[in-house]
């Protein structure tokens, strides 16, 4: 355990963590929503520190980011728990096990092993990825600083529900961070996430202030997030981030609770692709189809592919000092 941090005492030993915008307050010998921070005595803690339930090489693409550090290694890591409950969820027996289970499990992994690690490995990032990294705040924040010193990336893969204190101290080492912008309506955020959509826009535009690279993931779900009126919604929304903000649109496959509706349609990703191209985004993607022509970075100038991808791997990167080898056109990111 590790006394939390961002949280104050409240009467009668109850605390209120601050480290998100559910600010739970927390009785005594009780867990948040996250179910990985307990109040012990009037003293919060985290239960997870050093209690690693993943740790994996992976191509930086997977996470998925297409322009930082494209073609490289990052180091990934993860423990138990999430502040959020989205009944689609393709990890939800890590994120989800601390609520469901009422057990905290993970292997012991320092953040200097960690950094050694990934040094060892030729990453040059580390991902705090597959559940929300900011349930385990301290642990990724201890093994960012480090990073940060050994000339190692950092970079979040996350819902963005995140609050403003949380995102100011964590800012001098996070990089990057790939946003799940999971719907641009209240009630969906309610209903499938147990959370707001407000905080997680009001973060993407301070992490673009703070000038962390920032991409947008929205997994497209048949009917319930794939209308033209809100894809439109949300593409303008991040157009209003910046034009060469990356947009990922991940095709649903049933998981978890949500089975009862079908794979989404090749179609409708294609259908939602266009609608962020004529929104004026310079780069949008389509992911978990294998092989089609969304994978690919095209050049925003001259229309030519600068890199080619299948999958989560590079195929050709046609980049020159991070520009377009046709017209010398410079493309958005961080290590290009």
């Amino acid at each position: 355990m590790k006394e939390a941090v961002l949280y104050e005492k409240l009467k009668n030993e109850k605390v209120r963590c601050n480290l998100c915008p559910h600010h739970c307050v927390v009785e005594r010998g009780k867990r948040g929503i996250c179910g990985v921070r307990e109040n012990r005595g009037g003293t919060l803690y985290s239960l997870v520190y050093e209690k690693a339930i993943a740790d994996h090489v992976d191509p930086i693409e997977k996470k998925p980011f297409f322009h930082f550090l494209p073609g490289s290694l990052a180091f990934s890591i993860a423990t138990v728990g999430c502040n959020f409950r989205c009944s689609f969820c393709q990890n939800y027996d890590i994120s989800q096990f601390p609520k469901e289970k009422s057990e905290i499990i993970g292997k012991a992994l320092s953040p200097e092993r960690i950094v050694s690690s990934a040094k060892q490995n030729k990453c040059k990032s580390i991902s705090y990825t597959y559940t929300e990294p900011t349930v385990f705040f301290e642990y990724a924040y201890e093994t960012a600083k480090i990073a940060t010193r050994e000339g190692i990336k950092n970079n979040f893969v996350t819902n963005g529900y995140i609050s403003k204190e949380t995102l100011k101290l964590i800012s001098p080492y996070l990089d990057a961070a790939d946003v799940d912008l999971k719907s641009f309506k209240e009630e969906f955020y309610k209903k499938m996430c147990g959370a707001r959509l407000q905080p997680v826009l009001d973060n993407l535009k301070l992490m673009k202030e703070m000038g962390i690279w920032v991409e947008v993931t929205t997994l497209i779900i048949s009917t319930l997030n794939d209308s033209d009126d809100e894809l439109e919604e949300i593409a303008n929304f991040i157009f209003s981030l910046g034009k060469e903000t990356p947009w990922h649109l991940s095709r649903f496959y049933p998981h978890y609770k949500l089975t009862d509706l079908p794979p989404t349609p090749v179609e409708t990703l294609h259908r939602a692709r266009e609608i962020g191209k004529k929104a004026g985004l310079n780069y949008v993607y389509s992911g978990n189809v294998p092989g089609d022509e969304g994978e690919n970075t095209f050049c925003p100038n001259c229309g030519e592919v600068v890199i080619s991808r299948y999958g989560f791997q590079t195929v050709e990167n046609r980049l020159k000092q991070g520009k377009c080898q046709d017209c010398g056109a410079k493309i958005a990111g961080i290590g290009m």
